[in-house]
């Protein structure tokens, strides 16, 4: 038997192409459209949040470099008019009157102390400031950007001493290169 094959009327010839699958130009563009709105939205919840991720990681490198700073600064004699090595002559004292404590205007290094390898006492280093760069040798470059700050002040009465003089206060304030501020501090006794 042999099968003919009929005819298409122009009803089935319509349904053949109605039955084609895609998508429309227009369709291709809202879509394009949609799809870029919503990731501008995400990517800018995504952005502070690296961002912030990143603040913890330098955060720890901070908190390293601040310590470092005040365990340096801290071994250092309590006074120029101190002992440098034993504490046996400490500043103040009522011995022949030449080892007075400096007074606060004169903190700062003293003369001939050019940098802070030189610096033998805890107030050498008021005002002192540091940019870390790549260049320094002293640091490691992964505290790039860093800046460092100290200041240095007679704080003996707020740890209940009978003088003021009697403990300077060492604050190292330390600001990581995407500006987060963290502050450290201790205090070096005249003991």
């Amino acid at each position: 038997m042999l099968f003919k094959r009929r005819p298409l009327n122009k009803i089935s010839r319509a349904s053949v192409f109605t039955r084609a699958s895609g998508f429309t130009l227009i369709e291709i563009i809202v879509g394009i459209v949609a799809l870029s709105i919503s990731l501008a939205i995400v990517s800018t919840f995504i952005a502070p949040a690296e961002e912030k991720s990143a603040d913890h990681i330098l955060q720890v490198k901070a908190a390293e470099l601040g310590q470092s700073f005040l365990n340096d600064i801290s071994a250092r004699a309590f006074d120029q008019n101190s002992d440098m090595v034993g504490g046996l002559v400490r500043c103040g004292e009522p011995n022949d009157g030449s080892n007075d404590c400096t007074l606060a205007v004169n903190f700062g290094p003293d003369t001939g102390e050019t940098d802070r390898g030189l610096y033998n006492d805890v107030d050498d280093f008021d005002n002192y400031s540091l940019h870390v760069n790549a260049n320094d040798e002293n640091l490691h470059q992964s505290y790039n950007n860093f800046f460092i700050d100290v200041q240095v002040t007679y704080d003996g009465t707020s740890l209940g001493l009978a003088s003021n003089l009697d403990a300077k206060r060492i604050a190292v304030t330390v600001t990581t290169p995407l500006g987060t501020t963290i502050e450290f501090a201790t205090h070096r006794t005249n003991f």
